[in-house]
């Protein structure tokens, strides 16, 4: 592209007489490129790539005979999902435009991909896009997993280097850890599928405290079932904490994104899944010394206590003698009052006896003139009484007294009571009154 003839006067440009400080002529050119060319895309190769504190990527892009200086800023370089490596080639959106305080000709990278990969990129893009929109990559979302794992689920190949980089570093720092691999295979046309399965049998065996999906590090077909939509959706839908260790660092999967915790490779997914037994060693130690300091604070501070209170005791003997001469003390003020009682007592009590004696006499005389006078009475109604005037009592052969002369039987035995001793007689003859 080319610009010739005088430029319109519309760009804000004046004619060739006017004088322009050089901030002012900065402007107009940078005026003049932003709207005098179109967003498009370069190829080409990175390289002096800085990344800054802001998050702000800087570099040049360079071919085999030529370079430009490039910017990306941290919104936009958020968005790319890998970290470019230099040497690289990438294919670049951009917008032409002036660092107007240094006069330097640069471009504003929007976008970025893989040179060659332009299709793949773009898919990779728009599903980020969508789950972002759902908010399966809300970082607000991720879920931590316990410190102290019992058990650690892997899920990767059988034959990959990364299962056994995670369990040589399991077994390093946490053998009392329990590793259980769900196989699958982590590379070719089937191996999202297969990875979905693996996924499924680790949530419906709910064996596990938290899932690792590791792979190593590969190129961009080689990963690219972890930008399974599919999987992705596993991974957010999981009912325990997942870390997602695929690749390298530079390398970005959708599965790191809906991951409770993306790790730069498998080893580094194996060692933030759990603390190491000898950090827990250490942490323990550490707590044992503070518990045993805190043991002899305690252990003073009731000693100290114990002390003071002592100091405020007196001895037993003390205290007995104490207590003897306020009990002595007590009982010599109880003596008189007590002793005037129980004479008032004695006296109430003697009274009582007498009064008592006076009645039980008067009572045993009254009882003894009743007793008399019924000894009497009962003597004039005993009918044995008469039988000492010359009356007799006749009994039947039954023991019956007989009361008339026709109840006895002739012949019939019958005994006499007489006022002393008894006869028995034979009835001969049995006669009625007259």
């Amino acid at each position: 592209m080319h610009f010739a003839g005088t430029v319109p006067n519309n760009m804000g440009l004046t004619d060739d007489e006017t004088v322009l400080s050089v901030a002012q002529l900065n402007h107009q050119v940078a005026r003049l490129l932003e709207a005098g060319i179109p967003r498009l895309w370069v190829a080409g190769e990175i390289s002096n790539f800085t990344r800054a504190a802001s998050g702000h990527w800087y570099f040049s892009i360079k071919d085999e005979s030529a370079a430009v200086r490039a910017v990306m800023f941290r919104g936009r370089a958020q968005a790319v999902g890998f970290v470019p490596e230099v040497g690289g080639r990438y294919e670049f959106r951009v917008q032409v435009s002036l660092y107007e305080p240094r006069g330097d000709y640069q471009v504003q990278v929007e976008s970025m991909r893989r040179a060659g990969r332009g299709g793949l990129h773009e898919a990779f893009l728009r599903l980020k896009d969508q789950l972002t929109q759902e908010g399966l990559i809300d970082p607000a979302r991720r879920r931590s997993w316990p410190r102290l794992p019992r058990t650690v689920g892997v899920v990767t190949s059988l034959a990959a280097a990364a299962l056994q980089d995670v369990l040589s570093v399991m077994a390093r720092r946490a053998p009392h850890v329990r590793v259980i691999v769900y196989p699958s295979p982590v590379q070719g046309r089937d191996a999202a599928q297969q990875l979905c399965q693996a996924l499924d049998q680790a949530h419906d065996r709910a064996e596990v405290d938290v899932l690792l999906v590791v792979r190593g590090g590969g190129s961009l077909e080689d990963l690219w079932c972890f930008n399974d939509e599919a999987l992705a959706r596993r991974i957010a839908a999981s009912p325990m904490p997942v870390i997602s260790g695929v690749g390298h660092e530079t390398d970005f999967t959708i599965a790191d994104f809906v991951a409770d915790l993306r790790a730069p490779t498998p080893t580094a997914a194996a060692e933030l899944c759990c603390d190491s037994r000898d950090a827990l060693t250490s942490q323990w130690q550490v707590a044992i010394r503070e518990a045993s300091r805190a043991q002899r604070r305690r252990l003073d501070y009731c000693a100290l206590r114990l002390d003071r209170a002592a100091a405020q005791l007196v001895s037993p003997a003390q205290r007995l003698r104490m207590d003897r001469q306020r009990l002595e003390a007590a009982c010599a003020t109880l003596r008189p009052p007590v002793q005037q009682r129980l004479e008032q007592g004695a006296q109430r009590l003697r009274w009582a006896a007498q009064q008592s004696q006076h009645a039980v006499d008067r009572l045993l005389q009254r009882q003894s003139r009743r007793l008399a006078l019924a000894q009497g009475t009962l003597d004039a109604l005993n009918p044995r009484a008469v039988l000492t005037r010359g009356y007799a009592i006749v009994h039947g052969e039954d023991g019956k007294i007989i009361k008339n002369a026709l109840d006895l039987k002739v012949q019939e035995r019958i005994d006499i009571e007489f006022g002393q001793g008894h006869a028995q007689a034979t009835v001969t003859r049995t006669d009625a009154l007259l």
